[in-house]
């Protein structure tokens, strides 16, 4: 029967522990085991717990009971609190805690307060890790493959293959004496199944990096058949993905539907890029269905109506108002929008096919036109031919072109018509005018509302000259097609033929609207305002042009050229030095340069401009002179000397390059001036008999022998012009040396 707890008695109320080491006199403690009501007490506190076998030395009780800290066992609760089912008198009541928690009343009184025990003394150290144990060198060892599976990841995604490689080798070869280990002391299913499926990846991974198939395919193959590792049969897109870079179609196709079968339907992504490999590797062995599908393609009915039921069989006014109503209605509409989509859908693939169903272009094409000739999109069968001619037009094989081309000369008009504008366009590409012309004429005949028919014959008119009669066929093919962007640009020209500067301008900029970045609208319309002499509108379009093409170095010197005519240098440079850099051989751009850093008093940096002229232009004297003048207006008179001597020896008959080298040799008082003063006085002289034997050959009257006279390059002229006006300064007599004021030379060889 369960009682209450006893209390301790109040004469002790400060001892919060007081009476939880008193025991029940009639309870004795060292005959628990034969205590019925203590055992049963026990059984249902403790549930099944294993029977006593040893008894504690110093006391009667079991280890398992002895809980209490003090000298003498208790039954206490594991929180320090009276238990509510104690056993008095023998009777059993449940018990609410196995142990006790250690508080008595004479260890709070003789000793210091020590729940844990750790008066004891201190715990034994932990037991020291044997690093010569089997467990500790299989754990070194599974770590050093680890690491070396890294290593080889690291290398390879370094681009050092060989490295990687060698590294998922060695990994291998160590992971395969850890498996013995591991076999040695430990039954096979503690073996690291992922460590082990971890380098054979690796190692089949870097084989195949290192393009060793062979050894790659092996290592996949010990992955695959091992049933050990469930995801293994996926790597057979793998082995799938070697065979087709070893050209072994039919192997990387069963490799990839075996992969296809080991890969759930949940990742489609995965399925899809197999699928994908399969039909590239299905293309690679020319197991393609194209003709079929072309077949099928041209199998689909259209289901619209011929235009045989938008004609009025008779004269009936009901019948006829019914017909205009429905001529252009939704409906209609809709069915010109189908009949548009199936013939670009059947022109699409018949480009596409042709090049691969059979030997040749041309034997594909072939097949493609007869298969729909015998389908009911038979009218495609034409267009099919002359798209063949214009394929055979971007391949540039113009014969062939032709002769396809002049196969629809006996068919029924709109056909006629197509080839024969393709026909006209040939000819007039190869200036045969009279050929164009005739096909021109073919064209416009056989459909007279043909805009590109009317164009080309517009352009064999423009041909010949008559712009009046041209810009009539141009306004008729814009009247057929409003949209006719050929016709429209080439009534501009025309108008700009006929000096119609303002209805040229009003075509352009039409045209402007419909073709906002056309590069060559733009320039029109920039060059009609250069005509007008509007310079700032000029500017403007061309402006606008370098947007749409910032690398045209004819636009750049363009812009350079009209900025310096309105004074703006530096503008003009910056167009000037761009349109250099784009293209360095314009020889107005390199000399427009080097004539901007002489005005600029720059004469070294025009130097590089005029030495860049003459080796595009050897054999003109003029570039050499002008690199020596730079040199003496610089003050290097050694090299304008040296150079002057090399122009010597190439042009031994130049006046003026030896008229400065006598100058110069003059100034530096070397005695190679004499000898360049007779050679000079020789080549006067031969020139002067060429000239007189010139003039007596000519009409002697006074202006043939002026012209002569100008003609003559026997005076000085220095080729970069005259020098800029310096200040004065008190060196007289060395502005009188410049001037040739050495006697020695004779009155004959100062400059006029």
């Amino acid at each position: 029967m369960m009682q209450n707890v006893h209390l301790a008695p109040e004469a002790d109320e400060d001892d919060l522990y007081s009476g939880y080491n008193d025991y029940n006199p009639t309870f004795d403690t060292e005959d628990l085991e034969n205590d019925v009501a203590f055992q049963q007490a026990a059984r249902t506190s403790h549930g099944r717990r294993p029977p006593v076998t040893a008894k504690i030395p110093g006391t009667s009780a079991s280890r398992s009971l002895a809980t209490g800290f003090g000298s003498k066992a208790t039954l206490n609760s594991s929180m320090g609190r009276p238990m509510t089912g104690a056993i008095q008198d023998g009777v059993a009541r449940p018990m609410t805690a196995v142990h006790a928690a250690g508080y008595t009343k004479a260890a709070m009184r003789g000793s210091s307060f020590d729940p844990l025990g750790q008066a004891r003394g201190p715990a034994p150290p932990l037991e020291m890790k044997n690093e010569d144990s089997s467990e500790e060198k299989i754990r070194q060892l599974e770590k050093k493959v680890n690491e070396l599976v890294e290593e080889s990841c690291i290398a390879n995604s370094c681009g050092d293959l060989k490295l990687a490689l060698e590294k998922a080798k060695e990994a291998g070869r160590k992971e395969r004496v850890l498996v013995r280990q591991r076999e040695q002391i430990a039954t096979p299913e503690n073996i690291n199944l992922d460590l082990t499926y971890s380098v054979l990846f690796n190692l089949a991974s870097q084989y195949a990096a290192n393009e060793m198939y062979a050894e790659a395919l092996n290592t996949y193959q010990v992955i695959v058949k091992n049933k050990m590792f469930i995801n293994g049969g996926r790597l057979k897109v793998n082995m799938g993905n070697i065979y087709l870079k070893q050209r072994n179609y039919s192997k990387a196709i069963k490799f990839y539907r075996m992969a296809l079968d080991q890969i759930p339907s949940v990742h489609k992504e995965m399925r899809m890029k197999i699928m994908q490999n399969i039909g590239v590797a299905f293309i690679k062995t020319g197991q393609y269905q194209m003709k079929k599908a072309f077949q099928n393609l041209i199998a689909v009915p259209l289901e619209v109506d011929y235009d045989d039921k938008y004609i009025s069989p008779n004269d009936d006014p009901p019948t006829n108002l019914l017909i205009e109503a429905i001529k252009n209605d939704s409906l209609r509409q809709i069915e010109r929008e189908r009949k548009s989509m199936a013939e670009e859908y059947i022109m699409t693939a018949a480009k596409l096919i042709a090049p691969v169903i059979e030997t040749s272009f041309a034997v594909g094409y072939d097949w493609c036109v007869e298969a729909v000739k015998a389908s009911h999109y038979v009218e495609l069968a034409n267009d099919l031919e002359i798209n063949k001619a214009i394929t055979y037009l971007r391949q540039q094989d113009f014969n062939q072109a032709l002769e396809t081309l002049k196969m629809f000369e006996k068919k029924d008009s709109r056909v006629k018509s197509a080839a024969a504008t393709n026909l006209s366009f040939l000819y007039y590409l190869e200036n045969e005018l009279a050929q164009a012309t005739n096909y021109a004429d073919l064209a416009v005949n056989s459909d007279r509302y043909n805009p590109a028919a009317l164009t080309n014959k517009g352009n064999t008119v423009f041909a010949n000259g008559d712009y009046e009669k041209a810009a009539e066929f141009y306004k008729e093919a814009l009247r057929n097609d409003s949209s006719c962007t050929e016709a429209l640009y080439n009534l501009g020209l025309t108008y700009k033929k006929l000096n119609r500067i303002d209805e040229a301008l009003d075509c352009f900029q039409k045209l402007h609207a419909i073709l906002r970045d056309s590069a060559q609208v733009i320039h029109q319309i920039a060059q009609i305002y250069e005509i007008l002499e509007d310079p700032n509108q000029a500017i403007e379009w061309l402006l606008q042009l370098i947007s749409v093409v910032p690398t045209d170095p004819h636009i750049l010197s363009k812009l350079g050229k009209l900025y310096d005519n309105e004074g703006d240098k530096s503008q003009a440079f910056h167009y000037y030095y761009e349109s250099y850099r784009y293209f360095p051989s314009n020889i107005e751009v390199i000399e427009w340069l080097g004539a901007y850093y002489i005005d600029t008093q720059f004469c070294e940096k025009a130097i590089e401009y005029f030495e860049r002229a003459a080796l595009i232009l050897p054999t003109q004297v003029k570039w050499q002179l002008m690199v020596a003048s730079c040199y003496r207006r610089s003050g290097n008179y050694q090299k304008a000397l040296e150079k002057y001597k090399v122009i010597h020896r190439k042009f031994p008959e130049n006046v003026e390059c030896l008229r400065f080298l006598v100058r110069l040799c003059t100034d530096m008082g070397l005695k190679e001036v004499q000898e360049y003063m007779t050679k000079l006085k020789k080549v006067e002289k031969l020139k002067e008999i060429r000239e007189q034997r010139i003039k007596s050959g000519r009409d002697g009257s006074a202006r043939s022998r002026r012209e002569g006279s100008a003609g003559s390059d026997a005076s000085y002229v220095d080729p970069l012009g005259p020098q800029a006006e310096r200040p004065k300064t008190a060196a007289r007599k060395r502005a009188e040396e410049d001037d040739f004021a050495d006697e020695e030379l004779g009155e004959d060889l100062l400059p006029e």
